[in-house]
């Protein structure tokens, strides 16, 4: 009886400091609206992140709402401004203007000059090269690695990129982004082209990203530099092209500004 009412004292001090011990023990809750986390290495490869982050970061890239740029020519002046959030887009020219809505592609003629390109496939075409390495954050995009570009002696590590079935106008176009090893800065972008012949390209275009300017916390192209090209490689520089007037922001732009004008045509 004795060593009955014993254990039972025992039992009762192990159930009572087990209680004891589970009421002490506190976990913190987290809030994680007001956590800060970087979910940029979850989403995309390390690399890729490392080049987004040495041009200035995804998070500040994606705040900015409009872009706007200038090209000098022969022929004047050529100023691409972009909605970024919507891609909607307007290119002014000294005798054209080219808008995309955001459903169609329009081309207005300021005289009686015919525009010698194809405007569905040129609307975009320089916003894409210019806004590098940031684009290739899209949806839709496959990233793997590739062969190092070697180039007059300088090794550039690789990302190739291609897209999903269905993703934009050409979704069998590929891209290659070539960095330095050492900044993580853009050095070179290898791409193909199918929007004419609506196969798979074969041959690799070649753009240097020659030197870079500041704008806005991020750093944006100020000399792209084309190269011709063989065997899927650069050879011998063909020509550059210069960007001025560079404004990036959070303003946002009304859409009429991207409107078809009343005299403009959409371009099939």
């Amino acid at each position: 009886m004795k060593f009955y009412n014993l254990a039972l004292i025992v039992l009762l001090l192990l159930t009572t400091a087990c209680k004891n011990e589970k009421t002490s023990t506190h976990v913190e809750s987290i809030n994680y609206a007001e956590e800060e986390l970087d979910v940029t290495t979850t989403i995309y490869p390390e690399a890729v992140t490392r080049v987004f982050d040495a041009h200035g970061g995804l998070d500040t890239w994606q705040q900015m709402k409009t872009l706007k740029f200038t090209m000098p020519k022969p022929s004047g002046d050529e100023v691409t401004t972009t909605d970024l959030q919507h891609r909607y887009s307007l290119i002014q020219m000294p005798n054209h203007d080219i808008g995309f809505d955001g459903s169609d592609v329009w081309l207005h003629k300021k005289d009686t000059a015919t525009y010698q390109g194809k405007p569905k496939f040129y609307y975009n075409l320089m916003f894409y090269f210019y806004a590098m390495p940031f684009v290739l954050a899209d949806d839709g995009i496959i990233y793997e690695e590739t062969d190092p570009l070697v180039f007059e002696g300088q090794s550039y590590p690789g990302i190739k990129v291609s897209y999903e079935s269905g993703v934009g106008e050409s979704p069998d176009d590929e891209y290659i982004l070539y960095y330095d090893s050492k900044t993580h800065k853009m050095a070179w972008l290898g791409y193909t082209v199918t929007y004419f012949s609506k196969e798979k390209g074969k041959e690799f275009h070649f753009i240097k990203y020659s030197s870079w300017q500041e704008a806005n916390g991020l750093l944006l192209p100020e000399t792209l530099t084309w190269y011709h090209y063989e065997n899927n490689l650069p050879t011998t520089k063909r020509n550059d092209v210069q960007f001025v007037n560079v404004t990036i922001d959070t303003n946002k732009l009304e859409p009429s500004l991207f409107k078809k004008p009343e005299n403009a045509t959409i371009v099939e």
